[in-house]
C-alpha cells in the first residue's frame, strides 16, 4: 500500500516559474526579486505592514526576542501545548522560559493562567519581557484577552502564527495580531518554501532591524565591519521563487485542509468519546492538522495510541498531538501555571492526515482504519 503522509508539499504548478526566472537572472543566492515581491505577497495577504522573508519560522522567532531586547535573566512567557521550536530561541538568548497551559476551547495559551503568570512575575519585580501566544495547529488563539493583557501590563506580545497562516480571527488574519509575528514555510505547513519563515510587523523600523541582523549586521562600510552580531537568517530567491507559486494556490489548500476536516468530523460523529479540536467564536482555523481526541474512559478503553497504531499497519502516519513543554526532559525544572489541560490533550489526542493533496481515496482509506479500531 502507497505511503500516506501526515502533511507532504503539494506545489501549485506555478513555482517553477519562479525558480526559473531566478535561474534565468542568476540570482540564485540570498536576496532578490523574488524575496522582495514574496514579502509584498505576505503583506498584501495578512494586511501586515512589513515582511521580512527569513530561513526558518525559528529564526524569525529568534529575531522577534532580539529586537525585543530579551536577554540573559530575563523572563517570557510561552505556550506550553506547542512545538520546541516556541520555547527553543527564549534559551538561545539567556531567557527564562515560563510555560502557560491552555484552555479548552481553542488548546490555545489560557488567558486566566497566562494573567495569573504575570501577575505573580511582576509581583517578584520581575515583569515579563514578552508574551509568545501560539495558533495550534492553525486554531486562532484567545487574542482579544492575550492582546488585552498584553497591553494592560505593558508587555509585547510576539504571535507564533508559525501553523496559522490563511486562518483568521474576528475576520483578522493570523500573523497580525502580535508586536512581531512569526509564520513558517516549512516542508509540512500549508504552504511552503521548502524551507523557510518570516517576520511580520507594522512596526517598519523592527522588520527593517531584522533584516540586518538576519544578513550578519553588516555595517554600511565599503569593507566588511559589524558593529552587532548578525545571523544568516535570510531567504534565498530560490525558495522565494517557491514561495511566490505557492501564495497563488494559498486560499485553495486552506479549503481543502477544512474539506478533510469535515470529511473525518462526519465519519466519526456518532462516534462515543471521539471528538475534535473545536472552532471557537470568531475563529476561522485553516484546519492545518485535523485533530482528533480519543477518551478511553467512553470507548471501550480503545486509545489514540491503539488508532495510532492501526493507522501505522496500513502505512497511514498518524501523530500524537505536541507533548506540552513543561513536559519536556529539557524543561522539566521550569516554571508551569496553569492546571492538565494541555497534558490531557496530549494524552488522547491525535493528529490524522491533513494535506491537501489527499485523494478520495486516501481520506476513505484513513476513515476504514480508524473505525476498524472500534469494531467489536
Amino acid at each position: 500500500m502507497n505511503k500516506i503522509w501526515l502533511s507532504s508539499p503539494h506545489m501549485g504548478g506555478q513555482e517553477i516559474k519562479y525558480v526559473q526566472e531566478a535561474f534565468d537572472t542568476n540570482w540564485i543566492a540570498p536576496l532578490g526579486p523574488n524575496v522582495d515581491n514574496f514579502e509584498r505577497d505576505l503583506c498584501q495577504y495578512t494586511g501586515a505592514g512589513h515582511a521580512a522573508a527569513l530561513s526558518s519560522g525559528t529564526a524569525a522567532l529568534h529575531l522577534a526576542l532580539v529586537l525585543l531586547g530579551v536577554s540573559a535573566g530575563d523572563v517570557v512567557l510561552c505556550q506550553s501545548f506547542t512545538f520546541s521550536a516556541s520555547a527553543n530561541p527564549i534559551v538561545y538568548q539567556g531567557a527564562t522560559p515560563v510555560f502557560i497551559d491552555s484552555e479548552t476551547d481553542t488548546w490555545n495559551m489560557c488567558p486566566d493562567a497566562l494573567e495569573t503568570a504575570i501577575r505573580h512575575y511582576v509581583a517578584k519585580g520581575k515583569k515579563p519581557k514578552a508574551i509568545i501566544a501560539v495558533h495550534l495547529y492553525g486554531m486562532p488563539a484567545q487574542m482579544k484577552a492575550i492582546v488585552a493583557l498584553s497591553e494592560l501590563y505593558d508587555i509585547p506580545v510576539i504571535e507564533d502564527a508559525a501553523e496559522g497562516l490563511g486562518a483568521s480571527y474576528f475576520g483578522q488574519k493570523l500573523g497580525t495580531f502580535g508586536t512581531l509575528n512569526v509564520l513558517s514555510f516549512n516542508g509540512n505547513k500549508i504552504i511552503t518554501t521548502s524551507g523557510g519563515g518570516a517576520l511580520l510587523s507594522n512596526h517598519g523600523a523592527f522588520v527593517e532591524k531584522s533584516r540586518f541582523l538576519a544578513t550578519q549586521a553588516r555595517d554600511p562600510a565599503p569593507h566588511y565591519q559589524h558593529s552587532h552580531i548578525g545571523y544568516n537568517y535570510r531567504m534565498s530567491n530560490v525558495c522565494a521563487g517557491i514561495g511566490r507559486g505557492q501564495m497563488e494556490v494559498l486560499d485553495e489548500r486552506v479549503a481543502q485542509r477544512r474539506a478533510n476536516f469535515a470529511f473525518y468530523a462526519h465519519q466519526f460523529a456518532d462516534f462515543e468519546g471521539v471528538t475534535f479540536q473545536p472552532e471557537a467564536e470568531g475563529s476561522f482555523s485553516n484546519r492545518w492538522l485535523s485533530c482528533v481526541l480519543i477518551d478511553p474512559l467512553r470507548t471501550n478503553h480503545r486509545t489514540r495510541e491503539d488508532v495510532r497504531l492501526a493507522l501505522e499497519q496500513q502505512n497511514i502516519e498518524s501523530r500524537p498531538l505536541w507533548k506540552p513543554m513543561h513536559l519536556q526532559p529539557i524543561f522539566e525544572d521550569t516554571p508551569y501555571f496553569g492546571g492538565k489541560v494541555s497534558e490531557k490533550l496530549f494524552e488522547n489526542g491525535l493528529c490524522l492526515p491533513s494535506g491537501s493533496n489527499l485523494t478520495n481515496e486516501d481520506r476513505a482509506r484513513t476513515s476504514a482504519a480508524f473505525k476498524s479500531c472500534f469494531e467489536i
